[in-house]
């Protein structure tokens, strides 16, 4: 995600902010929750909300109490307290809609849970955090190695150093528990920092490292999706998908979580369609379902033992075979109903932005140069050949 003047320069650095992120929009994060009270004065007599969203790394937010009435904005960097030491992130959100957001997440204003804000953040803070933040990715590799080297089943995904450089914490996705007691012993020897250890699922993993789906664009869950509800293969099975796992899979290796977008509008629309085990009885024989189309409402049968010739049928006249067969009524046949639905199968394919057909290649098109350069080339045979004849005579005749 990006605002408007984030374009990428030759350096990696957004053109318009140049603040790789940190802008005071804060636009180019993740779940970013505009403040359309910024404008607004409070009315006469009122304090400020004493509460502050601040902003981690990967898109973690916290709220912290503002005990000092510190004048705080969006895009200054403060140390918060943690729970050993302070940690230092990025205010993301202030005033009424910090009430707004914990009163959504069930965020307690009161308890033994509650922490504060420290100071703004110091040059001396911020350069300690930046040497922490330098660390990550060459201890990430090395820590990977010490997994692999113990024959754990395990993936160190990411790693996260608190503020004050006191702290790492491992985020690693595993598929059983793992016994890892000697892995932080040799993470601790190795790196010289207090060790947390933190499992994620496979879904909050690609929400935290992000990238980009089979539809193009960046991954739901590191963009905007907040929750991540159970996806099952039976939302396939009704929008008429083929069970395919390695189409149906995500970045996480899950089941898509947008095959539940459009799951309730398929479901609205299959109450018309009656269940495709029933069979419909005529007098020609007994006809079994092969196929439905949701989006245009049709239906194809056909007779058991002629299953090459099928008949297409509306939902409407479906139903109303079913109706009258449960009257101990049977119809003639199924092509009483599908005599007014014969279309030309033949039908030339068109698009939208006027593409040709699908058959173009089929017969490709001859290169009208290749064939031009061919008769200038016989042209010029034919020119020298004649020349050369008349001289042939002459020396003959001699």
């Amino acid at each position: 995600m990006a605002c408007n003047s984030c374009s990428t320069g030759k350096d990696g650095q957004p053109k318009g902010c140049r603040n790789n992120g940190t802008c005071g929009t804060d636009s180019c994060n993740k779940l970013t929750v505009f403040d359309w009270l910024a404008n607004m004065a409070l009315p006469g007599g009122e304090k400020p909300f004493n509460w502050v969203e601040v902003r981690f790394k990967n898109g973690r937010k916290h709220y912290y109490k503002n005990p000092e009435d510190l004048t705080l904005s969006i895009g200054d960097i403060v140390a918060t307290q943690a729970k050993s030491g302070h940690d230092i992130g990025m205010v993301t959100l202030t005033g009424e809609l910090v009430r707004v957001q914990m009163k959504r997440k069930n965020i307690a204003f009161e308890g033994d849970e509650v922490l504060k804000i420290y100071r703004k953040a110091s040059q001396k803070d911020i350069d300690i955090w930046q040497k922490a933040r330098d660390r990550e990715e060459p201890m990430k590799v090395r820590a990977r190695q010490f997994a692999i080297d113990l024959k754990l089943q395990m993936k160190i995904s990411d790693i996260e150093f608190q503020g004050d450089a006191s702290k790492a914490t491992f985020y690693y996705t595993a598929e059983e528990r793992v016994d890892f007691r000697e892995l932080i012993k040799v993470f601790a020897r190795e790196f010289r920092t207090r060790i947390e250890m933190k499992q994620v699922g496979f879904r909050q993993e690609a929400s935290r490292l992000g990238g980009i789906g089979s539809c193009g664009r960046e991954l739901c869950c590191s963009t905007w999706l907040t929750d991540f509800r159970s996806v099952s293969t039976s939302a396939a099975r009704y929008q008429q998908l083929s069970l395919n796992p390695q189409k149906l899979a995500g970045q996480c290796g899950k089941l898509k979580c947008c095959l539940n977008y459009e799951l309730d509008t398929y479901l609205d629309a299959l109450k018309d369609f009656p269940k495709t085990d029933i069979k419909l009885k005529t007098e020609k024989g007994i006809a079994v379902c092969q196929k439905t189309d949701i989006f245009k409402g049709y239906m194809w049968y056909a007779y058991e033992g002629e299953w090459m010739h099928w008949h297409k049928i509306t939902t409407v006249q479906a139903n109303e075979i079913i109706e009258a067969n449960k009257n101990n009524k049977h119809i003639a046949s199924l092509e009483e109903y599908a005599s007014d639905l014969l279309e030309d199968t033949k039908a030339a394919f068109e698009n939208v932005v006027g593409q040709d057909s699908l058959t173009r290649f089929d017969s490709p098109k001859r290169n009208k140069k290749r064939k031009n350069n061919r008769n200038r080339n016989n042209r010029n045979k034919k020119n020298t050949n004649n020349k050369r004849k008349p001289q042939r005579n002459k020396n003959v005749k001699k």
